[in-house]
């Protein structure tokens, strides 16, 4: 159990950490009995948010040729639908001086591309293999391999009750994380920690800010070099936090996310959770159609499966002119969102193709806001 604690609403919320942690803490533990061959309780590991995780390891058995061992899933007081979880790994040595990362039984298998994980392979995220090499490299000998199997036999009821079918994620969870940690958040907790970080940018005179959904655009921001100071994270709550900044007398927002998260926008949606509205694949679509794109595009879009295989069906039909087009729209919804009091520039990008757009504001606003 992580014993880390948030104070939100006036209540004392504890952290968890993600199916990825425990896929790192049980392949490190397994990879550690194999080639120690005593019984492992306990496995440290680090995670990217920086902290270190001290897990309880279930289930530990090994020989000579294999170990195998679970973490429990632990969401703190923020559970989803694999709190309780075992995630299993089961390590055994190779001749090929790797780490080779496979899934099994009740981790979903990609059916359909787009994601991050391309199709036919195992749903074990980037960051989750990240961690899963990491950890098990620190605990085995220079230049042994290991092929590092992960499993969760109650995954396959439990993806039933997620969207992974949607996705094209068949039979199974996925392996997930940015940041190794659960951070345990109400609707109403997580709007006032959002709200605070305008508050406190105000009382420091700021009148010029940066929007990002989540850590994907907050990292691409930072890594154009933009101030990290200056980034307010708005998860999906885009119209409560343009009407926020309204508030606290924000003259300039910058807005960089997604094309997944933003193209919402640009069809006036101000809540870009998808079990509140979606409509991304139409909105491109449409926009596509309004530049003159063919029928045969517009079809594509439509039964894409992700906007990033929407993206890439797109950029080959060379209509990525759409993309500032959007970019253009989102910004003029948000301004008008703010009653005119907020001037907005926007950069959209996705994970494979970098930048997409962004609007005539936008580009003003890139070159202002670097360090």
């Amino acid at each position: 159990m992580l014993e880390k604690y948030i104070i939100k609403d006036g209540k004392k919320l504890r952290y968890g950490y993600t199916t990825g942690s425990c896929a790192a803490g049980a392949a490190k533990a397994a990879a550690k009995m194999l080639f120690f061959q005593r019984t492992v309780d306990n496995i440290e590991i680090d995670t990217p948010k920086g902290w270190k995780l001290n897990l309880k390891v279930e289930e530990p058995s090994f020989d000579s040729d294999k170990a195998v061992c679970c973490i429990v899933k632990d969401g703190g007081d923020d559970p989803d639908i694999t709190n309780g979880l075992k995630i299993y790994a089961r390590i055994a040595k190779n001749s090929e001086g790797k780490i080779n990362i496979t899934g099994g039984i009740g981790i979903g298998v990609v059916t359909k591309p787009g994601l991050s994980v391309p199709v036919g392979e195992y749903a074990i995220n980037p960051v989750p293999r990240e961690m899963i090499t990491k950890e098990v490299r620190k605990v085995i000998p220079d230049k042994e391999g290991v092929d590092v199997k992960i499993y969760a036999p109650e995954g396959v009821e439990a993806a039933k009750k997620t969207f992974n079918g949607k996705l094209g994620i068949e039979g199974g969870i996925s392996i997930i994380g940015t940041s190794g940690i659960v951070e345990p958040m109400s609707e109403e907790a997580l709007k006032s920690s959002l709200e605070l970080e305008l508050s406190m940018l105000k009382e420091q005179g700021v009148k010029r800010i940066i929007f990002s959904p989540g850590n994907y655009g907050r990292d691409f921001g930072i890594d154009y070099g933009l101030d990290e100071k200056l980034i307010v994270k708005i998860s999906n709550y885009v119209g409560f936090m343009i009407d926020k900044a309204v508030e606290y007398n924000m003259e300039e927002v910058l807005f960089i996310g997604h094309i997944g998260k933003l193209v919402k926008v640009a069809a006036g949606i101000f809540n870009t959770h998808s079990k509140i509205a979606d409509g991304r694949l139409e909105t491109l679509a449409a926009n596509c159609a309004l530049l003159g794109a063919s029928q045969e595009l517009v079809k594509k879009i439509m039964e894409s499966n992700t906007t990033e295989e929407a993206v890439d069906y797109i950029s080959a039909d060379n209509m990525d002119k759409v993309f500032d087009f959007i970019a253009q729209k989102i910004s003029k919804k948000c301004e008008e969102r703010s009653y005119g009091r907020i001037k907005f520039g926007t950069l959209i990008f996705s994970l494979n193709h970098g930048m997409l757009g962004v609007c005539d504001k936008g580009l003003k606003m890139l070159e202002e806001f670097k360090i």
